[in-house]
């Protein structure tokens, strides 16, 4: 398959071209990554061989980049959703960007962590067991850096996601 330079950044990947068959595979496998090779093969209609080559080739373009389990974070103890917002002090924002970066992305509380354009720097997704630990989190994980200027806090009551997303590079 030929990849179609679909991008002008020097930082994004070209587009690669997708036929209707890959198409089909990759929507099938984003709704159940579980499906076996022969699930998929007759979802779709093709052999198994045709399905098993053009999912690995899927794989081996980067446009399928992994598998993962969906966890009920309620059964876990982590049933409290919410999304805190962050703005950073004015000052050097590059260091202030990757030092914040480095030290919330490991932290176990976050679920997602997106850095943005607009008045908001961060918006970071979080998973604990109530609101004491939402505010543990945003206290003492977040307002704490001297980087922080200031939080807001939204509780998520309900959540729907269509597919899982690779991460930005």
């Amino acid at each position: 398959m030929p990849s179609h330079a679909g991008s002008t950044s020097k930082n994004l990947p070209p587009t690669t071209f997708l036929d209707e068959l890959d198409r089909a595979i990759v929507e099938a496998l984003a709704r159940d990554g579980r499906l076996s090779n022969a699930e998929l093969a007759a979802r779709l209609d093709v052999a198994p061989s045709t399905a098993h080559a053009r999912t690995r080739g899927l794989i081996d373009r980067g446009v399928i980049t992994g598998f993962h389990a969906s966890v009920d974070q309620r059964v876990v103890g982590a049933g409290l959703h919410a999304m805190v917002h962050v703005t950073l002090r004015p000052g050097s924002r590059q260091e202030s960007i990757v030092d914040f970066a480095s030290e919330v992305r490991g932290l176990p509380q976050v679920i997602q962590m997106f850095f943005l354009g607009g008045s908001d720097d961060f918006l970071i997704h979080i998973a604990v067991g109530d609101s004491s630990e939402v505010r543990a989190f945003v206290v003492e994980h977040l307002s704490a850096q001297r980087s922080v200027a200031n939080t807001r806090t939204s509780i998520i009551f309900d959540y729907h996601r269509n597919r899982v997303a690779a991460p930005f590079h």
